[in-house]
């Protein structure tokens, strides 16, 4: 559906209030209230001093989805570009290559900065043409698997189910999830995003053992590649919402060291402003980490969050 540039911002805000859905008459009325209560109270004594300003205990966190792009050739120049990148050092990187090109990935790249794929199969491998199994990830040196992207989502056809049981049995062999999320255009625009975001973030939640090694990435599927940008304010909105979900669903523990990062055409260029927001832990990139250059730039984008302690 097209949208014009002035009316989408209205859109879009107005997409965030709640609808009755049967989706969620099993949760609670309190799971869908959010707490603006849930943050890190920073002090300002030494202006010597500075801290990094988030809402979660966790370290900021930018993961680059390479998708289905590359060659041997391209990824050498990329790999090149990323070892000779300045990265700011209380930040975790991660890229995420294409199956293919993981092993040359991880032989030449950086140890600053890890190495994750984009899928893995739902169990222990076997006769699954086609499929990736976690232990031949971990084989390869893989600390992260991406899953729920939305483009398995809508596009492969994967469930809600199945990508929380893919994620328990990635993290039950020792892999990190980037467990992603998100509405669709048509979804927001329906009133509808709390409750699709809240239904995946539960099949996770339903199925997973620990969320010790989990970051969440909100990725709005309407700002996936398309140019547009959730505002600074809109995924601020969202990711509060997560963290209050799982404070009243899973524990205030768990919500406050889970890392909810945002994804949706983040740039070199937009990055520094979204990052100023307090629920915003990070970024999982697309298009941009394509570029070692503007890559680091949003790595480095951690510095608009760093305040006077």
């Amino acid at each position: 559906m097209a949208v014009t540039s002035t009316s989408l911002a209205s859109q879009l805000s107005i997409g965030l209030r709640r609808q009755p859905s049967p989706k969620f008459d099993s949760l609670s009325s309190q799971s869908l209230s959010f707490d603006p209560n849930i943050r890190l109270s920073v002090s300002s004594p030494k202006p010597s001093r500075t801290v990094i300003a988030m809402a979660g205990s966790g370290k900021f966190f930018v993961g680059g989805n390479w998708k289905c792009n590359g060659t041997k050739d391209s990824i050498s120049k990329l790999i090149a570009d990323l070892n000779n990148a300045k990265l700011e050092p209380d930040v975790d990187v991660v890229v995420a290559p294409p199956f293919v090109y993981i092993d040359q990935v991880k032989t030449s790249l950086t140890d600053r900065i890890e190495v994750s794929a984009q899928n893995s199969w739902v169990g222990k491998g076997g006769a699954f043409t086609g499929e990736i199994s976690v232990e031949q990830l971990k084989d390869l040196g893989c600390k992260w698997v991406i899953l729920g992207h939305s483009e398995r989502r809508h596009v492969i056809g994967e469930k809600d189910e199945f990508i929380g049981k893919k994620a328990a049995y990635a993290l039950s062999e020792g892999l990190g999830v980037i467990a992603c999320i998100g509405e669709l255009l048509e979804e927001r625009e329906a009133g509808k995003t709390f409750d699709v975001c809240f239904q995946q973030l539960k099949a996770y939640a339903d199925a997973v053992p620990s969320w010790d090694n989990i970051v969440i990435a909100y990725e709005p599927v309407w700002a996936i590649g398309t140019g547009k940008v959730a505002s600074p304010e809109q995924a601020q909105e969202v990711h509060i919402a997560l963290r209050d979900w799982l404070k009243n669903n899973v524990s205030a523990e768990v919500a406050s060291k889970t890392r909810i990062i945002y994804g949706g055409s983040v740039n070199g260029g937009n990055s520094a402003e979204l990052a100023k927001k307090e629920d915003i832990d990070g970024f999982l990139v697309g298009g941009a980490s394509l570029k070692g250059p503007e890559f680091a730039t949003i790595v480095n984008s951690v510095t608009s969050k760093k305040v006077a302690a």
